[in-house]
């Protein structure tokens, strides 16, 4: 039987956490995304925004706390995350973007060509 190779896919996974969750509630829940990305991909970096206020209100909240992730993964994966972000309490909101690669040498070409 002939192995298939796979190729890992760049996403960002965007995770909005309820205001209402204790600091060690929101430090767990970033835990369990991260352990779960890690099982199936590659964590690539983890950026907190920190408490931003809704432009409208979400589930009768006005504010969260907005959590980035970047990862790399196969493509099946990021139907599972979505899964299991959607069925977690506490999670108010969440976005999973497929890195374009082709945009990202684009902009590291103009990068190049601004510093010369």
């Amino acid at each position: 039987m002939e192995e298939k190779m796979l190729t890992k896919i760049s996403y960002e996974f965007f995770l909005v956490l309820s205001s209402k969750l204790a600091e060690e509630s929101i430090e767990s829940m970033v835990k369990k995304f991260e352990d779960l990305i890690s099982q199936h991909g590659e964590v690539e970096s983890i950026d907190r925004w920190g408490k931003r206020k809704f432009a409208y209100p979400i589930k009768k909240e006005t504010e969260g706390e907005y959590i980035l992730f970047n990862f790399k993964s196969g493509a099946k994966f990021p139907m599972e995350l979505d899964r299991i972000s959607r069925i977690t309490d506490g999670v108010l909101r969440t976005l999973i973007v497929k890195k374009d690669s082709k945009s990202e040498e684009i902009s590291e070409n103009e990068e190049n060509a601004e510093n010369a």
